[in-house]
């Protein structure tokens, strides 16, 4: 994979500092506020997992920050020639491509300068001005498209395009395979890889591991740590946020709290605080109520009047600890009774399905019982979701059947469900 070269770490050190700030971020639905005056910077070197409740906010943060999104107040600064990749949920690839055409898109910046560069070429070969400061400024241009190039790594496109996505996992043979045969899991690991050998200066990372295997993620967690961009990763995988962070943004009922650490420390870092916090609020309303009991007392006898209006006003002028608030909130779903069953669910007989020469199912044999909680389990692309597919009749088996049993009632939740 190229690495950010000389040039780009130069051209970022001249054009602005390599941050991106937020400032006063609000974001309302309804009555409900989301956002309530969230700041924000993301520096050099961070690797910031963002973390709260589901519907706390997070995706909406990345959305702000990769424009996606506008805040009803507040903004967002983001320096000149500063790139950034998003990628999140709902990401949908282009079909009718191989899967190395696809993710050789990445590399459109590249074949931008190329063009260029083959453009000064035309024009100084048809230029005779060789001491105009026009001339000179062509030839510095075409020296920093050459370094450019170089470090983009423009001659090894394709070698860097076929090391990524083997290391998310492809197969030599995958290479030539039109996009349109992969599942949802597959295609956004393509996405993934045309991020990746954008190398933006910031990656925002919406659930990256969602449909990567354990070997997938090792390379992505070894990927992001020899990065030399910024990023900020949502997951719900605690063990890569460890491995890849070393920062934390917490999002709580509209506020965030940053901690310096990782995700485990942060629970620890956090839990600590909330403790400390709690038992400087105990002790202080203790004192106050203390105080409140004297001056109640002293109010009621006419000779020490003065002294308790005093001390009132020195109670008054306490700085009062206040406890954040806690999201304690819980979901709590009730699901009627389904009507019952036969004994058996559902049976697959000698369930074969091909795409082409591929082969994803074969000969698949198994029964479904009621009352039993089946997984299917195995790489992305071993056929999980096509054998879901035809089970729900959503996808036709080549050969074979699969049959559902008695008064069966099917909820199918999908993979692109969006």
């Amino acid at each position: 994979m190229a690495k950010t070269g000389p040039l780009k770490s130069q051209l970022r050190s001249i054009f602005a500092p390599a941050m991106i700030s937020l400032s006063n971020i609000y974001i309302q639905y309804g009555n409900r506020i989301l956002l309530d005056g969230v700041n924000l910077v993301v520096k050099p070197g961070d690797r910031a997992g963002l973390v709260g409740r589901n519907g706390a906010g997070k995706s909406t943060l990345l959305k702000i920050i990769a424009s996606e999104m506008s805040p009803q107040e507040g903004q967002v600064v983001v320096p000149t020639h500063f790139t950034l990749g998003y990628l999140h949920q709902d990401m949908l690839l282009p079909m009718g491509k191989t899967v190395l055409d696809e993710t050789l898109t990445a590399f459109d910046e590249v074949n931008e300068l190329e063009k260029r560069l083959r453009k000064i070429e035309e024009e100084l070969g048809a230029r005779e001005d060789y001491e105009s400061d026009a001339y000179h400024h062509l030839i510095v241009e075409m020296g920093d498209l050459n370094e450019h190039l170089h470090h983009l790594g423009s001659h090894t496109t394709q070698a860097d395009a076929e090391k990524v996505l083997g290391g998310l996992g492809f197969q030599a043979s995958d290479m030539t395979r039109l996009t349109d045969e992969f599942s949802g899991g597959w295609k956004m690991r393509i996405e993934l890889a045309k991020m990746l050998l954008r190398q933006p200066d910031l990656l925002l990372l919406d659930e990256p591991t969602n449909h990567l295997d354990i070997e997938s993620i090792l390379w992505l967690e070894d990927f992001l740590n020899n990065y030399t961009g910024m990023a900020i990763v949502i997951s719900h995988d605690k063990r890569f946020l460890d491995n890849v962070t070393n920062r934390t943004i917490e999002i709580m009922l509209g506020k965030i709290t940053d901690y310096k650490a990782p995700y485990s420390k942060y629970l620890e870092i956090s839990a600590e605080r909330r403790e400390l916090m709690q038992n400087a609020y105990d002790n202080q309303q203790r004192t106050i109520i203390d105080k409140e009991r004297t001056i109640a007392r002293f109010m009621a006898k006419a000779t020490k009047t003065k002294m308790a209006q005093s001390m009132q006003k020195q109670l008054d002028k306490v700085e009062r600890i206040e406890i954040e608030n806690v999201d304690m909130a819980t979901m709590r779903i009730r699901f009627p009774e389904p009507p019952r069953s036969g004994e058996v669910v559902a049976t697959a007989e000698h369930v074969t399905k091909s795409y082409g020469n591929l082969k994803v199912i074969e000969r698949a044999d198994f029964q479904i019982l009621r009352g039993e909680r089946v997984s299917f389990v195995g790489q992305n692309g071993q056929g999980k979701t096509t054998l879901a597919k035809i089970l729900v009749g959503s996808e036709p088996a080549t050969s074979g059947k699969a049959v559902l049993g008695h008064n069966i009632h099917i909820g199918y939740y999908a993979q692109n469900q969006a």
